[in-house]
């Protein structure tokens, strides 16, 4: 089974539920923003999926529920557990592994080019994809690279952009799993930040345009990263997949 983690109700799993519902994978949400509890390692959970939130991770005051998902994600380092990381995801399990979390120089929000390294290159979450391709971003924060662990891909304004830790476990800067309705709901919910920040990064308008040129491209490159993780996962067999939607 694979566990997903949110963190806010609008930032959800996306196109990475469809995939595994097209793939008859069974899969489970918690909702830490609606209460729900973080739970305890267990032998069914095959694969865990942080996801995104505007939140930092050191507002362990604020939201209370970080320290005991720091927690969780210390015994996924420790154990080796299959873990994809997005965003504030990613940011997570790199404060777990012992990186620190800090500032990036600038805000990517809307699309921007990522470009794997040589490592990224050889590694199997990227089989089959570019070295240089467009993703999906909504972050003001980035992580460091923990001891033991490795940089993957950097972008022009941010340069740690997917780290690996040990044999399964990731963390990506960029939203692989978005989709058009995600994109229009964020940008009504953070309309503040898009206004402070005019004329530096895209607005809800040109964002919803790139993804209506983009999409056809991105949910393919989004379905050869699916079949590449859940695969490393172990819960997928690379010769049998289905991506339809």
């Amino acid at each position: 089974m694979v566990l997903f983690i949110k963190h806010i109700d609008i930032e959800g799993p996306g196109t990475i539920a469809d995939f595994l519902e097209d793939n008859k994978i069974e899969y489970t949400v918690i909702d830490l923003s609606s209460g729900d509890n973080v739970p305890k390692l267990q032998k069914d959970i095959q694969t865990i999926i942080c996801l995104g939130g505007p939140m930092n991770v050191y507002e362990e005051d604020k939201y209370p529920f970080l320290r005991d998902e720091d927690a969780l994600l210390k015994k996924v380092v420790d154990d080796g557990i299959p873990f994809l990381g997005i965003c504030l995801g990613a940011q997570l399990i790199a404060k777990a592994a012992g990186a620190k979390v800090t500032k990036n120089p600038e805000k990517e929000i809307g699309w921007y080019k990522v470009v794997l390294n040589d490592n990224g290159l050889k590694d199997d979450l990227f089989k089959s994809l570019p070295e240089i391709f467009k993703v999906y971003q909504w972050h003001g924060d980035t992580f460091g690279i923990p001891n033991g662990g490795g940089r993957l891909a950097f972008s022009e304004r941010c340069q740690n952009q997917v780290l690996k830790y040990g044999r399964n476990i990731y963390g990506i800067q960029f939203h692989v799993e978005v989709t058009r309705d995600m994109i229009s709901q964020w940008a009504d919910a953070y309309k503040a930040e898009l206004e402070s920040l005019k004329g530096i990064v895209s607005d809800k308008k040109k964002m919803l345009e790139d993804y209506s040129r983009l999409s056809k491209e991105y949910i393919k490159q989004a379905e050869l990263f699916y079949v590449n993780f859940f695969s490393i996962a172990g819960i997928l067999k690379r010769t049998f997949y289905s991506f339809s939607r």
